[in-house]
This record gives C-alpha cells, structure tokens and sequence, in this order.
C-alpha cells in the first residue's frame, strides 16, 4: 500500500482550493476545514467572524510517488495570490490568508523553498506574504460544505470565483489532471 502524505493550504476561500486539487492525479481526498487558530472545534460562522483566529483551508491527501508536495505547491501558487494580507479578490480577513501549515520539517523546507525560488523569479510586483507555521490542529468544515463546487455549479460564486482557477487549473496543469 502506498504512503500518503497530508499537505494543509490556505489561499482564500476552501472551496476554491478543494476543486482545484481533488482533479489532481495522486490526490486521494480533500477536505475543507479549519486550522492556525486558537478556538477548538469552530463552526463556520465563527471563523468568518475573524475572532477565532483559524483560517479556510484544505487537506489535501495525496500519493508522493505520483504528486509531490513541491507539485502541489505550485499549483497552490498559481491558483491564488499569495501577495494579499488576509485576502483574496473580494473575500477579506484573516480567514482567507494565504498560508502553508506544515506536517514536518521536510514540509517546512520544501514550502520555504518553494517561496523562495517564487520571490527570486519576481512572479508578482509585491511580495509573498504566505504565512508558515506548523500544523497544531486540522477541524473538518461542517458537510455543507464539502464538495460544494461539484454540488453547486450553477451557484454564481461557483461561476465567478471557482470556475476560472478550475479553468486555469486545466490550462497550466493538464497532464497532472485525473482522467
């Protein structure tokens, strides 16, 4: 049996980055949640209330004989700005931040190296502002939203927000997609 690893990224709204990286090849489950705060088991509309301190994020389960993290990372990368405090697009506060929380040491060196090779290339006018801490708790996000771009395509957040980095996500990475 193969050797799974978990990756747990923040880049904005968890909806956006579940339906990106449940397509990948090797990713075995994504699970929206919560992590980097302070308030066990919190409930959506506490995070959105920015008083817990957690941030929307992912889990991301995958095969590193197939995807590595650093492949993850950089479709991470491509998908969401990394350069907006506590933002993305529209969505604002602390809860959207773009953050790596780290399993292990390899982990933490690989995203320090990831960012670093990024801010070198100048990719964006400002810099990465990517937050890197150690995952201390994961919280599994309420059922409603799991998988909610597969259940809910018509939505126009879905059809505004979600749909172009699926779109970008088939154009930049095709030969990582699952058939």
């Amino acid at each position: 049996m193969a050797k799974t690893e978990v990756a747990t990224l923040a880049g904005g709204c968890f909806w956006c980055l579940e339906a990106v990286f449940e397509q990948l090849c090797g990713v075995e489950r994504v699970v929206s949640g919560y992590a980097g705060g302070s308030v066990p088991d919190p409930t959506y509309r506490q995070v959105c209330a920015g008083t817990t301190g957690h941030a929307e994020v992912v889990q991301v389960t995958f095969d590193p004989q197939v995807i590595s993290l650093r492949e993850l990372l950089e479709v991470f990368f491509t998908i969401h700005d990394p350069t907006t405090l506590d933002r993305q697009g529209a969505d604002v506060g602390t809860q959207y931040r773009s953050a790596i929380f780290y399993g292990s040491p390899e982990q933490e060196a690989t995203a320090r190296q990831v960012i670093a090779e990024l801010s070198a290339a100048h990719i964006w006018e400002e810099r990465i502002v990517t937050e890197l801490k150690p995952l201390t708790a994961f919280y599994p996000a309420e059922e409603y939203h799991r998988e909610y771009y597969r259940r809910n395509p018509d939505q126009p957040y879905c059809q505004v927000v979600i749909a172009p980095k699926v779109a970008k996500l088939r154009q930049e990475f095709l030969a990582k997609l699952k058939l």
